[in-house]
């Protein structure tokens, strides 16, 4: 049976770590799965619960765009502006690509089933069940070298 405050209780640890390693400044975090609708939906409760603390959160969606666009219709207009606030970017696998992924400073992969934890992820969360989702470890480690992404 599914339990709304585990989801809650999820997104407050996601962002205690998250605001612990990054307290103030522009900071931009990456929310990605497979699923874009899901991804927003995380995204969405990632920046209610940061609101909720004070935090300027704001919500925007890949779109298709690619490691060029984000750059310079979404990373530098938001670090320009040099604003403490908090921009959660949601989208797809590409927003964990090699180009791209360092553009977050911190990053939520979304798993569902037995999906394989993305490796370039700061945080893994089974999302199965949206409404009780779990955060996950993964031993890297034991991962083999031909399946880092």
């Amino acid at each position: 049976m599914s339990d709304p405050s585990a989801r809650r209780a999820l997104f407050e640890g996601l962002a205690d770590e998250f605001l612990r390693d990054y307290p103030r400044g522009a900071r931009i975090l990456a929310v990605a799965s497979p699923d874009a609708p899901r991804s927003a939906d995380a995204a969405e409760s990632l920046r209610k619960v940061l609101a909720a603390r004070g935090v300027d959160a704001r919500v925007t969606t890949q779109d298709g765009r690619g490691e060029d666009a984000l750059r310079t219709e979404v990373v530098a207009p938001f670090r320009g502006a040099a604003a403490d606030a908090v921009l959660i970017v949601s989208g797809t696998t590409s927003l964990l690509a090699e180009r791209t992924r360092g553009l977050w400073h911190y990053s939520v992969w979304l798993i569902t089933g037995d999906g394989v934890p993305h490796t370039a992820a700061t945080a893994l969360v089974d999302a199965t069940d949206p409404d009780a989702p779990t955060r996950r470890l993964a031993d890297y480690c034991a991962v083999p070298p031909s399946f880092l992404t």
